[in-house]
């Protein structure tokens, strides 16, 4: 063949080993592009009637049907922004599952009859809507959208 003599085969090998660094390169890029591009969370409820405050642990078990209440008693409700990229970010960064691995956590536990997901809202003007409505409801918004004197940010993700 003519790349088994050897003058050939070295020329060619450094050619997709260029190749080979270019790829990574600008996958690199593309990730470190994601990772600054994605938006802080934030979970939010109501100013009046809403719960005063939630700490990382305690956002995990509610997010994850482990608990349906705060160490105090009070019960709350859950509300989740539609499946997209918001959504993703949010468990991934207080759970640290990927989209499939929640998507399958909570096929389990609605199957079995251990836990009831959060509520979907269409939006996040919804999403809002709803924790103002409702007391002892809890939701997630980009940051932005949480800035709202009616609303009291329990915890920033990042």
């Amino acid at each position: 063949m003519w790349f088994s003599d050897f003058t050939l085969r070295r020329p060619l090998l450094a050619v997709l080993l260029a190749l080979a660094a270019l790829a990574l390169s600008c996958a690199g890029d593309a990730l470190a592009q994601a990772v600054t591009q994605s938006e802080r969370l934030a979970i939010v409820s109501a100013r009046q009637g809403g719960v005063a405050e939630l700490d990382r642990e305690s956002a995990e078990q509610l997010f994850l049907g482990r608990r349906t209440s705060l160490p105090g008693g009070r019960t709350v409700t859950l509300v989740d922004l539609p499946a997209g990229r918001i959504r993703d970010q949010f468990y991934l960064q207080l759970t640290r599952k990927n989209p499939s691995q929640i998507r399958a956590y909570w096929s389990r536990l609605v199957f079995t009859g251990r836990a009831t997901p959060p509520r979907e809202a269409a939006n996040v003007d919804e999403a809002r809507s709803i924790v103002l409505s409702t007391p002892g409801a809890i939701a997630y918004l980009p940051l932005d959208a949480a800035h709202d004197p009616d609303l009291v940010i329990l915890l920033t993700l990042d």
